[in-house]
C-alpha cells in the first residue's frame, strides 16, 4: 500500500511538472511566437536568409520594398531609397528599427492560429506612415552633414519623415560603410541636444518658481560659478525669463537651474518622457540620459542648458514638443498606417497654462530672434539649440511645431558637425514644412 501511495505520489508530481511546462510553452508561443515562426531557417517564408514575401509601402501607396527570390527590390530612385533604408531596411538586416527587421511577422502575414501559412503564399503587405517624397526632401535638406530629420503628425502619432544620416544605398550597398550607417538616429540615438533643452528647464521653472514674473538677469557673457566659467554666445545684458529663452541664454538659465535644483530637474526629465522608450507599433526608440549632481554646481548649471552629460533621444523629445502643442499630453509616435486614425495619448506631461506659456515663448522665438521671414506662409513655434561637441564643429539643432489644426505637425532636426542652432538647421526644417505643407494643401484640394 505505502508503494502505491509513493507512486501516486510520485505521478502526481511528474504531471504537475508537465502541466507547468505546458503552461510556461503556452504563456511563450503566445509571446514569442512570432519570432519562433520568423526565424532565418524557415524555409517557408526564407530565400537566401533574406525574406522571401511582403510588400512595403509608404502612407500614399508608393511601394518601397518588395520581397521574393532571395533579395530586396527598392524603389527605382536612388535618392528615395537612401533616404528611406532606416524605415524599410537593408537586404541583410543591420538596421534593427527597420521594417524588414521589426515587422517581419506582419510581413510573413504570421497570426498564433495559422502561423505563417496563408493560402496565396504571398504573406502580408504593411503600409508605413512615411511619406517617400518628404523624406527625399529632408534628405536632400540635409545636403552633406550627417545628422537626422523627424516629423509627425501630433494629433494621430503618425511618423511622416524620419530620414537618418550617414545613409546607404540598399539596392547597391558599399563593400564598407561609414561608422553609424546602420543606426536610425532619430529612433536610436542619444544626441547632445544643447539649448533645445532648456525648454524642458523652462518648464520645471514655470511649474516650481514662484517669483518668475519678475525673474531678471544681466549677462556679461561669462558666469563664475565656483571659479569655472558659464559662457554665452555675447552678452545679453538684462533679460527677464520670455527673453532669455529668445535669446538662449546660458549664463540666465544656468541660474534658473540652480534655483530649480537637480532632485527637481531629474523628475521633470523622467514626467516629460525624455527618459521613456515608447512602444512604436513593437519598435523601441532609446532612452535618453541625463546627470543632475546636486553636489556638483558648476555640472548641474551645464546640465540644465543641455550639456554637461545630457543625452537626448530626438523621439523622445519629439512626443515632448507634441505636449507643448497638446496642451500638456504627449501622443506616441506610430510606424504603420492606420485608417482608424486612433492615437494613444501620454500621461499629463505639463499643466495646461505650462503648455500655453511655452507656445507663447516658443512663437516670441522665432518672430524675435530666428526671423518669421524665414519661414514665409509658416507659423512656427520653435527653439534652436547649438551643442558643443569635443574637437568638432557645434551640432545644430532646431525643434518646434506648427499650430495649426490643417498641419498639426511637431519637427525636429540635428545637423551634426555643422554650426549654429537656427542658421543652420532652420533652412533645413524650413524645406521639409514647406513640402508637407504644400503637399498636404494639394492633397486636400
Amino acid at each position: 500500500m505505502k508503494k502505491l501511495e509513493k507512486r501516486a505520489v510520485l505521478c502526481l508530481l511528474l504531471a504537475a511538472v508537465l502541466f507547468a511546462g505546458l503552461c510556461v510553452f503556452v504563456v511563450k508561443f503566445v509571446l514569442v511566437g512570432d519570432d519562433w515562426a520568423t526565424y532565418y531557417a524557415n524555409s517557408h517564408i526564407y530565400d537566401s536568409g533574406r525574406l522571401s514575401i511582403g510588400k512595403i509601402y509608404d502612407v500614399n501607396g508608393n511601394i518601397l520594398a518588395k520581397n521574393g527570390g532571395g533579395i530586396v527590390k527598392y524603389s527605382s530612385d536612388k535618392e528615395t531609397r537612401m533616404a528611406t533604408v532606416h524605415a524599410v531596411g537593408d537586404m541583410d538586416g543591420n538596421i534593427s528599427t527597420s521594417a524588414e527587421s521589426a515587422f517581419k511577422d506582419k510581413l510573413v502575414g504570421y497570426n498564433t492560429l495559422t502561423g505563417v501559412y496563408s493560402i496565396t503564399g504571398k504573406g502580408n503587405d504593411i503600409t508605413l506612415t512615411i511619406d517617400k517624397d518628404i523624406c527625399k526632401t529632408a534628405y536632400e535638406a540635409l545636403g552633406s552633414y550627417n545628422g537626422c530629420v523627424g516629423v509627425y503628425n501630433y494629433k494621430t502619432g503618425e511618423i511622416i519623415c524620419m530620414v537618418s544620416k550617414p545613409t546607404l544605398d540598399p539596392a547597391d550597398p558599399p563593400s564598407t560603410v561609414e561608422s553609424g550607417t546602420y543606426i536610425n538616429k532619430f529612433l536610436s540615438g542619444t544626441i547632445t541636444p544643447g539649448s533645445i533643452f532648456k525648454l524642458l528647464t523652462s518648464a520645471a521653472a514655470i511649474e516650481n518658481l514662484d517669483d518668475l514674473s519678475s525673474w531678471t538677469y544681466t549677462c556679461s557673457g561669462t558666469r563664475y560659478i565656483n571659479g569655472e566659467k558659464i559662457t554665452c554666445t555675447q552678452a545679453h545684458g538684462t533679460v527677464n525669463f520670455r527673453s532669455a529663452l529668445a535669446k538662449s541664454c546660458n549664463c540666465g538659465f544656468s541660474e534658473l537651474t540652480q534655483e530649480i535644483g537637480a532632485s527637481t530637474m531629474k523628475s521633470y526629465v523622467k514626467k516629460c518622457g525624455l527618459t521613456t522608450s515608447y512602444d512604436i507599433d513593437g519598435v523601441h526608440n532609446a532612452k535618453g540620459s541625463f546627470e543632475f549632481p546636486s553636489n556638483a554646481t558648476l555640472n548641474l548649471a551645464w546640465a540644465g542648458i543641455g550639456q554637461w552629460k545630457d543625452q537626448l533621444n530626438p523621439c523622445s523629445m519629439l512626443v515632448y514638443l507634441s505636449a507643448i502643442a497638446n496642451d500638456g499630453k504627449g501622443t506616441v509616435p506610430k510606424l504603420i498606417h492606420s485608417s482608424l486614425g486612433t492615437s494613444e495619448k501620454t500621461n499629463q506631461m505639463i499643466d495646461s497654462a505650462t503648455a500655453t506659456k511655452l507656445r507663447s515663448m516658443m512663437r516670441n522665438n522665432v518672430t524675435s530672434e530666428y526671423g518669421q521671414y524665414n519661414y514665409p506662409g509658416l507659423k512656427i513655434y520653435a527653439k534652436s539649440g547649438t551643442a558643443e561637441v569635443y574637437n568638432k564643429n557645434p551640432n545644430a539643432w532646431f525643434a518646434g511645431f506648427i499650430k495649426n489644426s490643417n498641419y498639426p505637425y511637431a519637427f525636429i532636426v540635428c545637423v551634426e558637425d555643422s554650426g549654429y542652432g537656427s542658421a543652420v538647421a532652420g533652412p533645413v526644417a524650413n524645406k521639409v514644412l514647406q513640402k508637407l505643407v504644400s503637399t498636404s494643401t494639394a492633397a486636400s484640394n
